[in-house]
């Protein structure tokens, strides 16, 4: 009987460096490196392929790269939002023929990575989140009236995007012209949610990053801000703090599993403010682990909760 590997199957055209955690990970956890695959041979018009092997488990083959590698645990990680529904595929024969992953739950990726669909899940299972009115094409007029309903201070982002790109902070007439042009321009759909006014006593803006796993906090992490009109990503300026357990604001590692657990998803890095409450701005299905302790806090618990799965 061949011998069944371990695959983390990333999007290798990305640099976000996720990939070389996990595989760490993975040697620490079972003495020998994974395989490495692209996910985009499994996208949408990728000539990977996926289906039982002849002495159980799954096979893999990119006959691209002349590669076959039979799996029963299938780590995917670091696919990005805009090429997920392309994913899906992939996800759905992982499930079928029975892959040790977490990674195949297209309903909860799409609610996570579609920021419409995210509002709608939180509004069903009343997670706190800032009144939000999602936009596609509107008129003039209609984003008019959604900003002066949500008080003429808002944030705008596209219904799909990461690492705070394309988001803006609105807060006059010309600015909300401005925003809904550059949204025609990519063609992208749009929300704008109200302004949380997540200041600290210094003034600057802040917010947390938790990671969730399997209903368990396993990394807290607080973002400050200080370009009040920036989004508050490590990306985009901000300074990042990795917390010890009790510094967490009450009530916050509940609202945050509660928020994956909306969403159906067994990981998830939900970014919320404590203000206002307590709410939920989103949920990344692949948080990056961060510059400090990813590997301790993230990468080793998820990928040993792969290799437990039964």
């Amino acid at each position: 009987m061949p011998r069944s590997e371990l695959v983390l199957m990333t999007d290798h055209s990305s640099t976000e460096g996720s990939r070389e955690t996990l595989a760490t990970a993975a040697r620490m956890l079972t003495g020998r490196a994974p395989v490495l695959l692209d996910a985009r041979h499994f996208m949408r018009g990728g000539t990977g392929r996926i289906g039982p092997a002849a002495d159980g488990g799954l096979r893999l083959e990119v006959p691209a790269e002349g590669l076959a590698v039979t799996a029963d645990t299938v780590l995917v990680y670091e696919i990005p939002p805009h090429k997920r529904r392309a994913f899906e595929a992939c996800q759905q024969r992982l499930r079928a023929y029975g892959a040790r992953s977490l990674g195949t739950d297209t309903d909860g990726w799409r609610a996570a990575t579609e920021k419409d669909r995210t509002v709608e899940r939180f509004s069903r299972d009343g997670i706190a989140h800032m009144p939000t009115i999602a936009l596609s094409r509107p008129t003039p007029e209609a984003a008019v009236d959604a900003f002066d309903r949500l008080g003429g201070d808002v944030w705008a982002r596209p219904t799909v995007g990461m690492g705070g790109n394309d988001v803006f902070h609105v807060t006059t007439r010309d600015q909300l012209t401005a925003a809904a042009d550059h949204y025609v321009a990519s063609g992208a759909d749009w929300l704008i949610a109200r302004d949380a006014g997540n200041f600290n006593a210094d003034g600057r803006r802040h917010q947390y990053r938790v990671v969730v796993l399997g209903g368990r906090v396993v990394r807290a992490v607080e973002h400050v801000q200080p370009d009040p009109d920036a989004p508050c990503n490590e990306i985009q300026g901000a300074v990042s703090k990795l917390l010890e357990d009790g510094e967490l604001p009450a009530g916050l590692a509940e609202l945050a599993v509660s928020a994956t657990k909306s969403l159906g998803l067994p990981l998830g890095g939900v970014d919320l403010g404590a203000e206002n409450g307590g709410v939920v701005f989103e949920v990344n299905v692949h948080p990056v682990f961060g510059s400090v302790g990813g590997l301790e806090t993230v990468a080793l618990p998820y990928t040993a909760a792969h290799l437990a799965l039964g």
